[in-house]
């Protein structure tokens, strides 16, 4: 059996981990954005009102950096690393100020366990890959 070129091993993963930070940024987050998401941001406590779209935005663009950063393969443990924090910071946030704009917390829980077990797949990876 014959294994795809280490570039193809590498990017791949790094190619659809990307995707989930673009999607879950500039879709949920930016244009058009999810209500859901919206809500969230919405309950924080002490937030004005004026102050729920910007927050929305620039959370939205920093994720789409994050993947970018993916893409871009340097430091890889370090992205991985900010990935696993946000990914905890934003459900306990949610979880914790929100619950009740949140559907399903154990499929949403499940989901970013894969995504940061992917986020550690590509790291190591790329690291293997600069070697």
């Amino acid at each position: 059996m014959t294994h795809p070129p280490r570039a193809a091993r590498t990017l791949a993963p790094a190619a659809v981990l990307s995707l989930v930070w673009f999607y879950e940024g500039l879709w949920c987050k930016v244009w058009p954005g999810r209500d859901d998401h919206r809500a969230i941001v919405a309950d924080l406590p002490l937030l004005p009102d004026t102050l729920v779209t910007p927050l929305l935005v620039a959370i939205g663009l920093m994720e789409a950096a994050i993947g970018l950063w993916v893409l871009w393969g340097r430091r890889p443990y370090a992205a991985a690393a900010l990935q696993t924090a946000l990914i905890a910071a934003f459900n306990a946030g949610g979880l914790l100020l929100s619950p009740g704009n949140i559907d399903e917390p154990g499929r949403m829980l499940t989901a970013n366990l894969a995504i940061i077990a992917l986020a550690w797949m590509v790291a190591a990876r790329q690291a293997e890959a600069r070697r």
